[in-house]
Protein backbone atom coordinates (compact mmCIF):
# COMPACT_ATOMS: atom_id res chain seq x y z
CA UNK A 1 0.00 0.00 0.00
CA UNK A 2 1.29 3.42 -0.94
CA UNK A 3 -0.99 5.34 1.44
CA UNK A 4 -1.24 5.61 5.22
CA UNK A 5 -3.72 3.65 7.24
CA UNK A 6 -7.12 5.24 7.79
CA UNK A 7 -7.08 7.58 4.79
CA UNK A 8 -9.22 7.43 1.71
CA UNK A 9 -8.01 7.40 -1.91
CA UNK A 10 -7.63 10.94 -3.21
CA UNK A 11 -7.34 12.58 0.25
CA UNK A 12 -4.57 13.33 2.68
CA UNK A 13 -3.57 11.18 5.57
CA UNK A 14 -5.28 11.10 8.95
CA UNK A 15 -4.57 14.25 11.00
CA UNK A 16 -2.67 13.80 14.20
CA UNK A 17 -3.55 15.40 17.53
CA UNK A 18 -0.92 18.09 16.96
CA UNK A 19 -2.34 19.02 13.57
CA UNK A 20 -5.87 19.19 15.00
CA UNK A 21 -4.68 21.52 17.78
CA UNK A 22 -2.97 23.81 15.27
CA UNK A 23 -6.10 23.95 13.13
CA UNK A 24 -8.28 24.68 16.17
CA UNK A 25 -6.08 27.55 17.35
CA UNK A 26 -6.04 29.07 13.87
CA UNK A 27 -9.79 28.87 13.64
CA UNK A 28 -10.25 30.50 17.05
CA UNK A 29 -7.77 33.23 16.10
CA UNK A 30 -9.75 34.13 12.99
CA UNK A 31 -12.99 34.23 14.98
CA UNK A 32 -11.42 36.44 17.65
CA UNK A 33 -10.02 38.89 15.10
CA UNK A 34 -13.51 39.32 13.63
CA UNK A 35 -14.87 40.56 16.97
CA UNK A 36 -11.83 42.14 18.69
CA UNK A 37 -9.73 44.94 17.25
CA UNK A 38 -6.16 44.56 18.53
CA UNK A 39 -5.28 48.05 17.32
CA UNK A 40 -7.40 49.49 20.15
CA UNK A 41 -5.91 47.26 22.85
CA UNK A 42 -3.55 49.43 24.98
CA UNK A 43 -1.63 46.39 26.28
CA UNK A 44 -0.93 44.72 22.93
CA UNK A 45 2.60 45.26 21.56
CA UNK A 46 4.66 43.65 18.79
CA UNK A 47 8.43 43.52 19.42
CA UNK A 48 11.34 43.49 16.97
CA UNK A 49 11.50 39.70 16.99
CA UNK A 50 8.05 39.31 15.43
CA UNK A 51 6.38 38.02 18.58
CA UNK A 52 3.72 39.73 20.68
CA UNK A 53 3.92 41.01 24.26
CA UNK A 54 1.37 41.94 26.91
CA UNK A 55 2.52 45.17 28.57
CA UNK A 56 0.23 44.59 31.54
CA UNK A 57 1.34 41.07 32.41
CA UNK A 58 4.80 41.22 30.74
CA UNK A 59 4.21 37.96 28.89
CA UNK A 60 5.50 36.87 25.45
CA UNK A 61 3.23 35.28 22.80
CA UNK A 62 4.11 33.73 19.47
CA UNK A 63 0.97 34.75 17.56
CA UNK A 64 -2.16 36.83 17.87
CA UNK A 65 -4.33 33.87 18.78
CA UNK A 66 -2.16 33.06 21.76
CA UNK A 67 -2.37 36.66 22.96
CA UNK A 68 -6.18 36.68 22.62
CA UNK A 69 -6.36 33.48 24.65
CA UNK A 70 -4.19 35.14 27.29
CA UNK A 71 -6.52 38.15 27.58
CA UNK A 72 -9.36 35.82 28.57
CA UNK A 73 -7.28 34.03 31.19
CA UNK A 74 -7.28 34.49 34.96
CA UNK A 75 -3.87 36.23 35.17
CA UNK A 76 -4.76 39.00 32.73
CA UNK A 77 -8.20 39.57 34.29
CA UNK A 78 -6.72 39.80 37.80
CA UNK A 79 -4.15 42.38 36.71
CA UNK A 80 -6.91 44.43 35.06
CA UNK A 81 -8.90 44.49 38.32
CA UNK A 82 -5.85 45.52 40.38
CA UNK A 83 -4.98 48.34 38.01
CA UNK A 84 -8.57 49.65 37.96
CA UNK A 85 -8.66 49.68 41.78
CA UNK A 86 -5.33 51.52 41.99
CA UNK A 87 -6.43 54.17 39.48
CA UNK A 88 -9.70 54.70 41.32
CA UNK A 89 -7.81 55.18 44.59
CA UNK A 90 -5.28 57.63 43.18
CA UNK A 91 -7.80 59.66 41.18
CA UNK A 92 -8.95 62.90 42.88
CA UNK A 93 -12.48 62.96 44.20
CA UNK A 94 -14.85 64.69 41.75
CA UNK A 95 -18.10 66.29 42.79
CA UNK A 96 -21.08 64.16 41.93
CA UNK A 97 -23.93 65.77 39.99
CA UNK A 98 -26.80 66.84 42.17
CA UNK A 99 -29.71 64.43 41.93
CA UNK A 100 -33.10 65.52 43.07
CA UNK A 101 -34.57 63.07 45.49
CA UNK A 102 -38.30 63.09 46.06
CA UNK A 103 -39.56 61.57 49.26
CA UNK A 104 -42.95 59.94 49.13
CA UNK A 105 -45.29 61.48 51.66
CA UNK A 106 -47.02 59.07 53.96
CA UNK A 107 -50.27 60.58 55.15
CA UNK A 108 -53.37 59.01 56.62
CA UNK A 109 -56.29 59.18 54.20
CA UNK A 110 -59.60 60.39 55.63
CA UNK A 111 -61.89 59.13 52.85
CA UNK A 112 -63.33 60.28 49.57
CA UNK A 113 -64.57 63.83 48.99
CA UNK A 114 -68.12 64.73 48.00
CA UNK A 115 -68.76 65.54 44.37
CA UNK A 116 -71.45 66.64 41.94
CA UNK A 117 -71.40 66.02 38.16
CA UNK A 118 -73.67 67.99 35.81
CA UNK A 119 -74.27 67.11 32.15
CA UNK A 120 -74.64 70.09 29.83
CA UNK A 121 -75.46 70.65 26.14
CA UNK A 122 -74.77 73.75 24.03
CA UNK A 123 -77.51 74.11 21.37
CA UNK A 124 -75.47 76.60 19.35
CA UNK A 125 -72.30 74.53 18.89
CA UNK A 126 -74.00 71.12 19.40
CA UNK A 127 -71.35 70.22 21.99
CA UNK A 128 -71.77 68.20 25.15
CA UNK A 129 -69.96 69.15 28.33
CA UNK A 130 -69.47 68.01 31.92
CA UNK A 131 -69.24 70.18 35.04
CA UNK A 132 -67.43 68.65 38.05
CA UNK A 133 -67.78 70.15 41.54
CA UNK A 134 -65.59 68.50 44.21
CA UNK A 135 -65.82 69.49 47.88
CA UNK A 136 -62.69 69.36 50.08
CA UNK A 137 -63.69 70.79 53.48
CA UNK A 138 -60.72 69.21 55.33
CA UNK A 139 -58.02 69.99 52.77
CA UNK A 140 -54.57 70.92 54.06
CA UNK A 141 -53.71 74.58 54.43
CA UNK A 142 -52.09 76.37 51.48
CA UNK A 143 -52.75 73.45 49.14
CA UNK A 144 -54.91 73.17 46.03
CA UNK A 145 -56.53 70.16 44.40
CA UNK A 146 -55.02 68.82 41.20
CA UNK A 147 -56.53 67.00 38.23
CA UNK A 148 -55.13 64.77 35.49
CA UNK A 149 -56.38 62.84 32.45
CA UNK A 150 -55.33 59.20 32.35
CA UNK A 151 -55.64 56.71 29.50
CA UNK A 152 -57.46 53.43 29.96
CA UNK A 153 -54.18 51.58 29.37
CA UNK A 154 -52.42 53.30 32.31
CA UNK A 155 -54.73 52.05 35.04
CA UNK A 156 -54.85 48.53 36.47
CA UNK A 157 -58.24 48.59 38.20
CA UNK A 158 -60.61 47.94 35.29
CA UNK A 159 -60.16 46.13 31.95
CA UNK A 160 -58.70 48.12 29.08
CA UNK A 161 -61.24 49.92 26.88
CA UNK A 162 -60.03 52.44 24.31
CA UNK A 163 -63.48 54.06 24.17
CA UNK A 164 -63.04 55.63 27.62
CA UNK A 165 -60.51 57.65 29.60
CA UNK A 166 -60.29 58.72 33.24
CA UNK A 167 -60.30 62.16 34.88
CA UNK A 168 -58.62 62.06 38.30
CA UNK A 169 -58.79 64.54 41.19
CA UNK A 170 -56.33 64.51 44.11
CA UNK A 171 -55.94 66.56 47.28
CA UNK A 172 -54.36 65.74 50.64
CA UNK A 173 -55.50 64.11 52.89
CA UNK A 174 -58.36 62.77 50.74
CA UNK A 175 -58.21 59.71 48.53
CA UNK A 176 -57.79 60.07 44.78
CA UNK A 177 -61.07 59.82 42.87
CA UNK A 178 -61.48 59.22 39.13
CA UNK A 179 -64.38 59.61 36.69
CA UNK A 180 -64.80 57.46 33.58
CA UNK A 181 -65.55 59.71 30.59
CA UNK A 182 -65.61 59.07 26.82
CA UNK A 183 -62.27 59.22 25.04
CA UNK A 184 -63.58 61.86 22.61
CA UNK A 185 -61.17 64.73 21.96
CA UNK A 186 -61.61 67.56 24.47
CA UNK A 187 -61.99 71.18 23.41
CA UNK A 188 -59.39 72.99 25.55
CA UNK A 189 -60.15 76.52 24.43
CA UNK A 190 -60.11 79.15 27.17
CA UNK A 191 -63.81 80.00 27.54
CA UNK A 192 -64.93 76.37 27.53
CA UNK A 193 -62.27 74.47 29.49
CA UNK A 194 -61.53 75.98 32.90
CA UNK A 195 -60.85 75.01 36.52
CA UNK A 196 -61.37 77.09 39.68
CA UNK A 197 -60.58 76.59 43.35
CA UNK A 198 -62.63 78.51 45.90
CA UNK A 199 -60.70 78.61 49.20
CA UNK A 200 -63.70 79.97 51.10
CA UNK A 201 -66.24 77.30 50.20
CA UNK A 202 -63.52 74.63 49.75
CA UNK A 203 -64.92 73.62 46.36
CA UNK A 204 -62.97 72.76 43.23
CA UNK A 205 -64.80 73.28 39.91
CA UNK A 206 -63.78 71.96 36.49
CA UNK A 207 -65.66 72.19 33.20
CA UNK A 208 -64.77 70.46 29.94
CA UNK A 209 -66.34 70.35 26.46
CA UNK A 210 -66.14 67.46 24.02
CA UNK A 211 -65.51 68.30 20.38
CA UNK A 212 -68.53 67.63 18.20
CA UNK A 213 -68.26 65.03 15.46
CA UNK A 214 -68.44 66.25 11.83
CA UNK A 215 -71.93 66.09 10.34
CA UNK A 216 -72.29 63.67 7.45
CA UNK A 217 -73.31 65.11 4.09
CA UNK A 218 -76.98 64.99 3.11
CA UNK A 219 -77.98 62.23 0.75
CA UNK A 220 -79.12 63.35 -2.75
CA UNK A 221 -82.90 63.42 -3.15
CA UNK A 222 -84.84 62.09 -6.12
CA UNK A 223 -85.45 64.57 -8.95
CA UNK A 224 -89.07 65.89 -9.08
CA UNK A 225 -91.30 64.95 -11.99
CA UNK A 226 -92.51 67.35 -14.70
CA UNK A 227 -95.72 68.30 -12.84
CA UNK A 228 -93.90 68.91 -9.58
CA UNK A 229 -94.72 65.58 -7.92
CA UNK A 230 -91.95 63.35 -6.67
CA UNK A 231 -91.34 60.42 -8.97
CA UNK A 232 -92.24 57.04 -7.43
CA UNK A 233 -89.40 54.72 -6.53
CA UNK A 234 -88.41 52.11 -9.11
CA UNK A 235 -90.18 48.75 -8.82
CA UNK A 236 -88.31 45.97 -7.08
CA UNK A 237 -86.54 43.44 -9.29
CA UNK A 238 -88.49 40.26 -10.11
CA UNK A 239 -87.89 37.41 -7.75
CA UNK A 240 -87.48 33.82 -8.80
CA UNK A 241 -89.84 31.00 -7.77
CA UNK A 242 -89.49 29.61 -4.27
CA UNK A 243 -87.22 26.62 -3.83
CA UNK A 244 -88.84 23.30 -4.63
CA UNK A 245 -91.24 24.67 -7.29
CA UNK A 246 -90.45 24.19 -10.99
CA UNK A 247 -90.76 26.97 -13.55
CA UNK A 248 -93.87 25.39 -15.15
CA UNK A 249 -95.75 25.16 -11.85
CA UNK A 250 -94.67 28.50 -10.43
CA UNK A 251 -97.51 30.46 -8.74
CA UNK A 252 -98.95 33.37 -10.62
CA UNK A 253 -98.06 36.91 -9.69
CA UNK A 254 -100.78 38.89 -7.82
CA UNK A 255 -102.98 41.09 -10.02
CA UNK A 256 -102.21 44.80 -10.21
CA UNK A 257 -104.01 46.97 -7.65
CA UNK A 258 -107.35 48.48 -8.66
CA UNK A 259 -107.36 52.19 -9.37
CA UNK A 260 -110.04 54.67 -8.31
CA UNK A 261 -112.06 54.56 -11.60
CA UNK A 262 -113.43 51.46 -13.35
CA UNK A 263 -112.64 50.84 -17.04
CA UNK A 264 -115.49 51.48 -19.54
CA UNK A 265 -117.59 48.48 -20.70
CA UNK A 266 -116.73 46.90 -24.06
CA UNK A 267 -118.84 47.90 -27.11
CA UNK A 268 -121.74 45.56 -28.12
CA UNK A 269 -120.93 42.97 -30.74
CA UNK A 270 -122.91 42.62 -33.99
CA UNK A 271 -123.74 38.92 -33.67
CA UNK A 272 -122.81 38.47 -30.08
CA UNK A 273 -124.92 37.11 -27.26
CA UNK A 274 -127.94 39.05 -26.10
CA UNK A 275 -127.63 41.16 -23.00
CA UNK A 276 -128.85 39.72 -19.73
CA UNK A 277 -132.16 41.07 -18.37
CA UNK A 278 -132.19 42.88 -15.06
CA UNK A 279 -133.69 39.83 -13.31
CA UNK A 280 -130.67 37.73 -14.02
CA UNK A 281 -132.51 34.68 -15.59
CA UNK A 282 -131.74 33.79 -19.22
CA UNK A 283 -134.61 34.22 -21.76
CA UNK A 284 -136.63 31.16 -22.85
CA UNK A 285 -135.65 29.57 -26.17
CA UNK A 286 -137.97 30.42 -29.11
CA UNK A 287 -140.59 27.79 -30.24
CA UNK A 288 -139.76 25.58 -33.21
CA UNK A 289 -140.88 27.06 -36.50
CA UNK A 290 -144.06 25.58 -38.08
CA UNK A 291 -144.39 24.26 -41.63
CA UNK A 292 -144.09 21.12 -43.62
CA UNK A 293 -141.53 18.59 -42.92
CA UNK A 294 -140.87 15.86 -40.54
CA UNK A 295 -141.79 17.93 -37.49
CA UNK A 296 -145.00 19.39 -39.04
CA UNK A 297 -147.35 16.64 -37.75
CA UNK A 298 -145.67 16.43 -34.35
CA UNK A 299 -148.14 16.36 -31.49
CA UNK A 300 -146.71 17.19 -28.14
CA UNK A 301 -147.16 14.34 -25.75
CA UNK A 302 -145.47 13.10 -22.70
CA UNK A 303 -142.08 14.75 -22.37
CA UNK A 304 -139.22 12.48 -21.57
CA UNK A 305 -137.29 13.99 -18.75
CA UNK A 306 -133.70 14.90 -19.31
CA UNK A 307 -131.14 13.19 -17.21
CA UNK A 308 -130.06 15.28 -14.27
CA UNK A 309 -127.05 17.41 -14.86
CA UNK A 310 -124.04 16.03 -13.02
CA UNK A 311 -121.69 18.43 -11.34
CA UNK A 312 -118.39 18.86 -13.12
CA UNK A 313 -115.57 16.66 -11.90
CA UNK A 314 -113.10 18.26 -9.55
CA UNK A 315 -110.15 19.92 -11.24
CA UNK A 316 -107.01 17.87 -11.46
CA UNK A 317 -103.42 18.93 -11.40
CA UNK A 318 -101.88 21.90 -9.62
CA UNK A 319 -103.64 25.04 -8.57
CA UNK A 320 -101.99 27.06 -11.33
CA UNK A 321 -103.42 24.84 -14.15
CA UNK A 322 -107.01 25.10 -15.46
CA UNK A 323 -108.73 21.97 -16.78
CA UNK A 324 -111.22 22.37 -19.69
CA UNK A 325 -114.87 21.93 -18.65
CA UNK A 326 -116.83 19.50 -20.83
CA UNK A 327 -120.33 20.62 -21.99
CA UNK A 328 -123.36 18.56 -20.86
CA UNK A 329 -124.44 15.71 -23.22
CA UNK A 330 -127.13 16.60 -25.81
CA UNK A 331 -130.74 15.45 -25.23
CA UNK A 332 -131.78 12.10 -26.73
CA UNK A 333 -133.38 12.10 -30.17
CA UNK A 334 -137.15 12.37 -30.04
CA UNK A 335 -139.33 9.87 -31.95
CA UNK A 336 -140.36 10.93 -35.38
Amino acid sequence: MDREWGSKPGSGGAASAQNEAIDRRERLRRLALETIDLAKDPYFMRNHLGSYECKLCLTLHNNEGNYLAHTQGKRHQTNLAKRAAREAKDAPAQPQPHKRKVNVRKTVKIGRPGYRVTKQFDPETKQRSLLFQIEYPEIEDLSKPRHRFMSSFEQRVQPFDKRYQYLMFAAEPYEIIAFKVPSTEIDKSTPKFFSHWDPDSKMFTLQLYFKSKPVEGNKPQAAPAANGAVAPPPPPPPQGPPPGVSAGNAPRAPPPPMTGTLPPPPPPMANGPRPMPPGGAPPAPPPPPGGSGTMANFTPGTQVGRPPTMPPPPPQGYGGQQMPIRPPPPPPNMGQ
